[in-house]
């Protein structure tokens, strides 16, 4: 049953633009309600102010010509009035005016035959002046100027907007340019990226794809020179192999001749078995797969244990071969890594000194801690290498010049430099003073152990 997995994406543009934008409406609508409310309040407070300044203008009476004393009503304002004398006596009243005969000093509110109004009343030594207005109309017009402060957020609100999408569009250009330029280019185009006009925030992204392509691009040619000399070292012993089967056909019937012609075919087999198997664990740890990570790892023991590996190689060619007691009683060495990988590489390094050192010969492997470091050293009584092939040693398929080609594959170093470099290790080869032979040094980042004492020399 094929199960459906969503992935949840989402655009770094339309993210900003969303939120931005909304941002930018939310705000405009407040500021428009603001606005509004305060242009409301403005124009009540305006409204009052013309009625108490009409009811002053008429202290001394209604003057001649008055268009409320024509009308009764004026058609801006829609205002109503009414004059009592001290006595009370009505000395004026606008036509169509339905309010009450009374009056309420100052501002109130009169419902006066089913509409609203807004009275000021104004008492003077000779008369009292009463003058108001239809709420309603009032309301209308006090609305019409509130809008009109309100107009220009709904004109600049639309325009702030794209200007912003305009903004961050132009912003987010170099991201989608550099984008392209990713989704464009060939398998095997590791060229960096260009960084021009991207933003700081995005520039140490690109700039760390491009060391990420650097590091790819040296493992992809890493990889094509591995795959050609590969190809290159396995072509010979095959061919050799084919040759070798080629004359076993024709050997006579001569029991001797024919062991002989099957003991070489065989190891010719077991040359080219121990190659790929090589050629496999080179892959492999180029690769990762056995990358280090936090476990800690008793190197003590995985010294024993390579040391195990290689006893059978070394006895049969009597070779001395055992830990030397460096330190009798301390603690054990533990650094970080794999152990696995750690015993390959140990091995390797034992397997080489074994392999080179003559028959009788010697093989010792010390291990202590050194300023905060453990340190590794294995010497032997072998020939040593030349200096002119020191620089070259770790490198793929290298052989040195002294040395048949029929003895190994040249990949021993190379997987011993690969899982050194992954645990953090540093390896220096030098003349062993003791012994004569060759001297490998390896120096890990130690890290606290148990008290583990370690053991004194194991022999082979």
């Amino acid at each position: 049953m094929n199960r459906m997995t969503s992935k949840t994406s989402h655009s770094l543009r339309g993210r900003l633009l969303w939120f931005v934008l909304v941002a930018i409406l939310l705000a405009a609508v407040l500021q428009a309600i603001t606005a509004y409310r305060g242009a409301l309040q403005q124009a009540d407070a305006l409204f009052d102010d013309h009625l108490q300044q009409m009811a002053r203008s008429l202290q001394g009476g209604v003057p001649p010509g008055f268009p409320l004393a024509e009308s009764g009503v004026n058609d801006n304002f829609d205002l109503y009035v009414q004059i009592w004398g001290p006595d009370g006596t009505q000395l004026f009243r606008s036509t169509h005016s339905v309010l009450p005969p009374r009056a309420v000093l100052g501002f109130s509110d009169v419902e006066a035959d089913g509409n609203h109004y807004r009275v000021y009343s104004l008492q003077t030594a000779a008369q009292t002046v009463q003058i108001a207005q239809d709420l309603g109309a009032r309301t209308a017009r006090a609305r019409s100027l509130a809008l009109k402060a309100v107009l220009p957020f709904a004109f600049l609100t639309p325009l702030l907007m794209l200007a912003v999408w305009w903004v961050i569009t132009r912003s987010l250009a170099p991201i989608e340019r550099a984008r392209r330029e990713v989704a464009s280019r060939a398998a095997d185009d590791f060229s960096p990226l260009s960084d021009e006009g991207l933003p700081d925030e995005v520039r140490p992204l690109v700039d760390e794809l491009n060391l990420l392509f650097g590091r790819v691009r040296s493992a992809f040619d890493a990889q094509t020179s591995f795959v050609a000399d590969a190809a290159h070292e396995l072509r010979s012993p095959l061919t050799a192999l084919k040759l070798q089967a080629q004359a076993l056909r024709r050997t006579e019937e001569d029991p001797a001749s024919r062991e002989a012609g099957i003991a070489r075919l065989n190891g010719g087999i077991d040359r080219a078995i121990r190659l790929v198997e090589q050629l496999l664990l080179l892959a492999r740890e180029e690769a990762g797969t056995g990358q280090a990570g936090g476990e800690p790892v008793d190197l003590q023991e995985v010294v024993k244990l390579a040391v195990a590996d290689v006893l059978p190689q070394a006895g049969n060619k009597h070779i001395d071969l055992g830990l030397t007691d460096n330190q009798r009683g301390q603690t054990a060495i533990e650094i970080k890594g794999q152990r696995e990988a750690l015993r390959i590489l140990l091995r390797n390094l034992l397997d080489n000194a074994i392999k080179y050192t003559p028959t009788s010969g010697q093989v010792d492997v010390s291990l202590q801690v050194q300023e905060a470091q453990a340190v590794l050293n294995i010497e032997d009584s072998g020939p040593g290498i030349q200096p002119e092939d020191l620089p070259r040693v770790f490198d793929r398929f290298f052989r040195a010049s002294d040395v048949p080609a029929e003895t190994g594959s040249g990949l021993g170093l190379a997987i011993v430099k690969v899982i050194a470099q992954r645990h953090g290790a540093t390896i220096a080869l030098d003349r062993s003073t003791r012994l004569g032979g060759l001297k490998v040094e390896l120096r890990f980042p130690a890290i606290p152990a148990t008290t583990t004492p370690i053991p004194s020399r194991v022999d082979a």
